[in-house]
C-alpha cells in the first residue's frame, strides 16, 4: 500500500483543521514546499496538497501548485478543483493528479468533463458522515453514499479517496468498515483517508484492501515517521 503524506495549506502555512472546522486549525509551518521535500527525502513518491481557502473558495491558487512543482516534488492537487478549466490548470501547474470532492458529489455532468480532460488523473474524493456522501466543507447533510459512488463510476472514475469525517483529524482510527466497504467495489481503486493514528492502524488499512493511504495529522504531531508507515504499509 502506497503512504501519501498529506498538506494542508491556508495563508501560505501547513495547518490541520481539526474535523474540517477553519475555527480549530493547528499551524505546523511557513514553507509548504519546505514540508513537501522533507516528505520526499524520507521516500514519499506522491504528496496530497490541499489549498484549503481554495476549497472553501471554489478559487484554485495557481502559485501553490507551481512552488510544489518548481521544488520537484510529485503532488496530488486538492482544493478549489470543480471543473474541466480548474483541473487542466493544475495539471498545467504540474500535479500529477488532481482531486475534486464537490463536484464528484453534486455534479455529474461537471465531473464527467473533468475526466474528459484529465483521464485515469483525476480522483473522485468522497467525504462520508453517517453514511452520506458530503461536500461544500462538510456543512449540509449529503447524499446517500451508495448512488454517489455508483454515479463516480458510472463517469469513468476509478480512482476514488474516501475520507471519514468523524474520524479526519482526530487521531482515533480509521473508519474500517467504510475502507472494506468501497474498497470491494467492482472497479475501485480505494485511497483511503482520515483517522490513522498509530502503525497498527496502517496496517489495518492495508489488510482491508485500500492501494493507498493519506496520513497527515499523525505524522506532525511525531505518533510515528513515514519511513516507519511506509514499513508498515508493506
Amino acid at each position: 500500500m502506497q503512504v501519501i503524506p498529506a498538506i494542508d495549506t491556508l495563508d501560505g502555512a501547513v495547518v490541520r483543521l481539526t474535523q474540517g472546522d477553519f475555527d480549530k486549525v493547528s499551524r505546523f509551518s511557513d514553507d509548504p514546499p519546505a514540508i513537501a521535500g522533507g516528505f520526499v527525502e524520507e521516500g514519499a513518491t506522491l504528496v496530497h496538497v490541499v489549498d484549503l481557502a481554495a476549497a472553501r473558495s471554489g478559487a484554485g491558487v495557481p502559485s501553490l501548485w507551481r512552488s510544489m512543482a518548481d521544488a520537484g516534488i510529485p503532488f496530488q492537487a486538492a482544493g478549489g478543483i470543480r471543473n474541466a478549466a480548474h483541473a487542466r490548470q493544475a495539471l498545467d501547474f504540474g500535479a500529477v493528479r488532481v482531486v475534486t470532492g464537490t463536484t464528484a458529489v453534486w455534479d455529474p455532468i461537471g465531473l464527467a468533463g473533468m475526466v474528459t480532460e484529465a483521464g485515469d488523473r483525476l480522483v473522485a474524493a468522497i467525504d462520508v458522515r453517517d453514511g452520506r456522501a458530503v461536500g461544500r466543507g462538510w456543512t449540509e447533510t449529503g447524499r446517500p453514499l451508495e448512488p454517489v459512488l455508483d454515479r463516480v463510476r458510472e463517469a469513468g472514475v476509478s480512482l476514488l479517496m474516501v475520507t471519514s469525517v468523524t474520524a479526519d483529524g482526530m487521531l482515533l482510527g480509521p473508519d474500517l468498515g467504510l475502507i472494506r466497504s468501497v474498497a470491494s467495489r467492482p472497479g475501485v481503486r480505494l485511497i483511503a483517508s482520515g483517522g490513522i493514528a498509530t502503525l497498527d492502524d496502517v496496517r489495518a488499512v492495508a489488510a482491508s484492501g485500500a492501494e493507498a493511504a493519506v496520513i497527515g495529522r499523525a505524522l506532525y504531531e511525531g505518533r510515528f515517521t513515514l519511513t516507519e508507515a511506509m514499513a508498515a504499509a508493506r
